[in-house]
């Protein structure tokens, strides 16, 4: 009698006792995934980044509670080739998108798509085939806007719910200045209040959908230029250097609107079932740009680290380690497709032909040693942007295998080499040094850069 007595004691407290975090159990239903893409962020904006200058409580939540990962990379530096590869998991250019795109005439002499084939296989279209209610709030910029008024809306890419910017189609902001008519509410919005908007559409959607699963993409303009900032922000910022104070101030309230989508996903019971991924599309502009990649060289427009590095934070409790840092991995953003499907049990699409990885291990835990190779072009004829500044203009072709990093432009001139282990702000170049190792990557990536479209 004694001892079922005390089985029974032992049974009920056992039952009560709360499961160690490493102990969680899978939920019985598929995560829901929110992605946030920051525009324009240095890799050092983020406090968890190193920003000693303005802190970033709310997005520094995310590398609290989730994994940092120092070494993820975009596809590109500039805004339309990185989302495509976002969207589609594979080398933007394969869709003839290699420039941010604008008028008609632009893109055909830079040898661009008006828009992404919407027969391109998506994250959101196979996520919402799967049974995820899908939306997208924000910047689009994958087609639509200037003089291309006739681009696929983000529907047909697979997203039941869209609002975007004005470089895309459908309901949409109407300017990138500083106040506009938002077309849905008949509202009149300052440019510091934009973040704001989508932020609540997000959750709106959210909350229609909180039985789930959902997958949201918001995507706000900020911390691209220009940087207007909400007056009320200024006091916060008035010690910081005066040169800075509008970005400080627009990076202060971005934050606080990220911290609002997090505390809601927390109120409404969504947080330890929903995978949050937070990174950016391509480095900072040129103000104080050392300062905001972290002393890594180059910035927008560039393929030296400092334009196509980016913050990456990915958090899902009791799944992804909490406080961790993987400074070992090489992540890449065509990755997170195949990545986010396995994390949520849906079956990769076998037409996908992505060129990404699925790196689901990785979040989960366990650092990776990259064997493929990573590989970008960026600028195909003299009026593309590039870099003001001398030292930030690279190649326009790079590949990095293992620690190695080349860059060389398509014409087979003008090799740069750097151990980025040794020399992750790529002051040294060892091309003279290292000449077969030189001879050989150049003729990847070469080769690779012939067989685009």
């Amino acid at each position: 009698m004694f001892h079922r007595i005390l089985f029974i004691v032992i049974a009920v407290a056992l039952a009560r006792a709360p499961l160690h975090a490493a102990e969680t159990q899978k939920p019985s239903g598929k995560p829901n995934i929110l992605l946030i893409l920051t525009d324009d962020m240095g890799w050092a904006d983020p406090g968890s980044f190193g920003n000693k200058e303005m802190p970033t409580p709310n997005i520094d939540r995310l590398a609290k509670e989730g994994t940092r990962f120092t070494q993820f990379y975009v596809a590109s530096p500039i805004c339309s080739p990185s989302r495509t590869a976002f969207m589609t998991g594979s080398y933007p250019a394969r869709w003839r998108i290699n420039d941010y795109l604008h008028e008609r005439a632009a893109n055909k002499a830079h040898e661009c798509a008006n828009w992404l084939d919407p027969k391109a296989p998506t994250l959101a279209r196979t996520l919402r085939d799967a049974g995820y209610a899908t939306a997208h709030f924000g910047k689009w910029h994958m087609g639509g806007g200037r003089d291309v008024d006739d681009a696929p809306w983000p529907k047909e890419y697979g997203f039941d719910e869209h609002h975007v910017n004005i470089e895309g189609c459908g309901p949409r902001m109407e300017s990138w200045g500083s106040a506009v008519p938002e077309l849905l509410e008949g509202k009149m919005l300052a440019r510091y209040d934009f973040t704001g908007f989508w932020a609540d559409k997000t959750m709106d959607f959210i909350r229609r959908h909180k039985s789930g699963p959902f997958f949201v993409e918001l995507c706000p303009q900020d911390v691209h230029t220009p940087h207007v900032p909400d007056p009320k922000e200024l006091p916060h910022v008035a010690d910081t250097p005066q040169p800075h104070h509008n970005f400080n101030a627009v990076l202060r309230r971005y934050d606080s609107e990220i911290g609002r989508v997090l505390d809601f996903l927390k109120a409404e019971g969504l947080e330890k079932n929903t995978i949050v991924v937070f990174s950016s599309d391509n480095g900072p502009e040129p103000s104080f740009q050392r300062q905001r990649t972290g002393g890594l060289r180059g910035m927008k427009w560039s393929l030296y680290e400092g334009g196509i590095r980016e913050p990456l934070l990915v958090r899902w409790p009791g799944h992804i380690p909490a406080g961790k840092t993987d400074t070992e991995s090489v992540l890449a953003a065509m990755d997170l497709f195949p990545t986010l499907c396995a994390l949520a049990g849906v079956a990769f699409p076998n037409d996908a032909n992505a060129d990404g990885i699925d790196g689901s291990a990785t979040f989960l835990g366990t650092p990776r040693q990259r064997t493929e190779p990573l590989l970008w072009e960026y600028g195909r004829q003299p009026d593309y942007r590039y870099p003001r500044e001398p030292e930030a203009r690279s190649p326009n072709l790079a590949i990095r295998e293992g620690r190695w990093k080349l860059l060389i432009n398509a014409d087979g001139t003008n090799a740069e080499l750097y151990d980025l282990s040794a020399d992750p702000n790529e002051a040294s170049n060892l091309a003279l040094q290292q000449a077969e190792l030189v001879t050989r990557l150049s003729a990847a990536v070469l080769k690779w850069r012939k067989s685009l479209p």
